[in-house]
């Protein structure tokens, strides 16, 4: 419950005519899924620790838990990462986070350049 997204934000999204569907079970949906993009449980964003301490390995990808999803999906992560991903999924071609850190560096060289007037 603490970790669902706000009322308001759904109620906007609702009201854009958007489809969305709420599971606090990821492995109820992993099999549809052809993303999955995972962010930590941030400590900064609880006023009470206790709180933070009994949610913050909610959600955890491992490799069990790929085992049901499809083998064309793709885990990305912004990083770095605490310990909602395992390490073990590291290995699992459909780990993305490394290629999308990597490409990021190159977006934001690009950006730069263009700023600087160089590109």
């Amino acid at each position: 419950e603490v970790l669902r997204m706000p009322a308001e934000l759904l109620d906007e999204v609702r009201g854009k005519g958007m489809e969305f569907s709420e599971h606090a079970d990821v492995a109820e949906i992993i099999g549809e899924a052809d993303v999955l993009y995972v962010t930590r449980v941030q400590r900064e964003r609880f006023e009470d620790q206790d709180l933070y301490e009994r949610v913050k390995n909610c959600y955890v990808i491992t490799p069990e838990l790929l085992r049901s999803a499809r083998q064309r999906m793709i885990v990305m992560h912004p990083l770095p990462r605490v310990s909602e991903i395992s390490y073990d999924v590291d290995k699992d071609a459909r780990a993305a986070y490394f290629r999308q850190m990597e490409n990021g560096m190159y977006i934001r060289m690009a950006l730069l350049a263009a700023i600087l007037g160089r590109a």
